[in-house]
């Protein structure tokens, strides 16, 4: 917990740095690749998945460590050697268990979130899920485990290789001469992230183009198909909490409604968007069929309005940021509650952006928690031994919270200045 904490703690600002970076440039180059309300769920997404692990709400089935004992028959002995074959086999792992998330019903359901953004930047990089709570694609490190690779060297070569596939999430790079023959490149990431009908299901590798081109899932891009980014069913919200869970809800509707009982109970295994044909004769769902026709998510608001999204966000950010930093000073049900606490605050500003009237409950449930925590420490979680007052600091931004939500949601009046603000 506390060596994740760490890594964060510097991997976070590295992150948002490049993120700017990736704005400005894009400004220079004319060329918008940011959306506001957008890049502030990504980031948000981002952040819930961060509290989803310091909260430890993701369930192991079988451990590394415990196929490593029970199950190698071999023991590396080259130091190099051990992490070259391990970020391979890591690399291995993820095509197939991204393939899955995309092929299998119930499993999109894992990776829905990553593919929300209608746009295709650095902070769409951040879309991660908290949905996948259990940890099902254990078998794809048995290789890894059969040569003995101890679980110290997959501990540290995993976030390596998860931080590797952030900087491939941009359109400012063009395709990249013979690197795109070796690696995973922005133009092939762009093809991903596609639904286009021709790229959809395509580039499933993280690190290594190479796999796709063994399995036969690659696609290279085209100059005469630009493009479009998003899912076929558009989720229509900037709540990241909501697009977690968006598409196992729909399957659950789906599984009740039909009156096939073969249907209820196959559907969640079924090819990704499998519906049973009496539902999707009563039910039916909007999906996009030509991309280059969709209409992207948007929000209207006043200049206030957008600022006070970001503003939220770059709060959340330094109050998340004081909680790694303080992982070691504080018990599991401390790290639990400041973690609720922040999930309802990303749920209220990110419902607020949809100018949903749930925004107020959720804010109304920030405030009781966020007072239960100052009154019961008398303080907020030793942020007083950096910032004098801190404790009433933070009363006065909760109470400031829900009012504002209060004025947005119900006295502000909507406008399109918000559409050219964002944008």
């Amino acid at each position: 917990m506390e060596t994740y904490a760490t890594a964060l703690s510097y991997a976070i600002p590295g992150f948002a740095v490049l993120i700017l970076v990736e704005y400005f440039i894009s400004v220079l180059m004319k060329k918008q690749v940011n959306y506001g309300l957008d890049t502030i769920s990504s980031i948000s997404s981002g952040l819930t998945n961060t509290l989803k692990t310091l909260m430890g709400l993701t369930v192991v089935i079988v451990s590394h460590e415990w196929m490593v004992t029970h199950l190698a028959i071999y023991s590396v002995k080259s130091t190099a050697l051990i992490y070259i074959l391990c970020f391979i086999g890591h690399d291995f792992a993820g095509y197939w268990s991204h393939r899955f998330n995309h092929t299998i019903n119930l499993f999109w359901n894992r990776h829905i979130i990553h593919h929300s953004s209608e746009e295709f930047n650095l902070a769409c990089a951040l879309r991660q899920s908290v949905s996948a709570i259990v940890g099902i694609y254990f078998f794809l490190y048995i290789p890894m485990a059969l040569i003995g690779i101890p679980v110290e060297v997959v501990a540290l070569v995993a976030p390596i290789h998860f931080f590797a596939q952030f900087w491939y999430h941009t359109r400012l790079i063009n395709k990249m001469g013979f690197l795109e023959y070796i690696i995973v490149t922005p133009s092939h990431h762009r093809v991903h992230h596609a639904i286009n009908d021709r790229y959809l299901d395509k580039n499933y590798s993280e690190i290594f183009i190479v796999w796709d081109k063994l399995f036969g899932t690659f696609q290279k891009e085209l100059e005469e198909d630009p493009p479009v980014y998003g899912v076929k069913k558009p989720v229509r919200t900037w709540n990241p909490l909501l697009i977690n869970f968006i598409h196992l809800w729909g399957i659950i509707k789906d599984a009740w409604r039909t009156k096939s009982w073969k249907d209820k109970l196959r559907i969640w295994f079924m090819p990704t968007g499998w519906r049973p044909k009496d539902v999707k004769i009563k039910y039916p769902i909007s999906i996009i069929e030509n991309p280059f026709e969709m209409e992207k998510y948007r929000t209207s608001g006043s200049l206030f309005f957008v600022l006070w999204g970001w503003f939220q966000l770059v709060l959340t950010l330094v109050l998340m940021y004081f909680l790694l930093i303080s992982v070691a000073d504080l018990n599991m049900t401390q790290i639990v509650g400041y973690a609720m606490f922040l999930m309802i605050s990303i749920f209220a500003y990110t419902s607020l952006m949809d100018r949903h009237g749930i925004s107020l409950y959720a804010e109304i449930g920030k405030l009781a928690l966020g007072a239960y925590f100052i009154y019961s420490s008398a303080g907020w979680f030793g942020l007083e031994k950096i910032i004098p007052f801190a404790s009433y600091a933070v009363g006065v931004y909760l109470l400031i919270s829900l009012l504002t939500t209060i004025y947005l949601l119900y006295y502000e009046k909507k406008n399109d200045l918000g559409e050219l603000i964002a944008a």
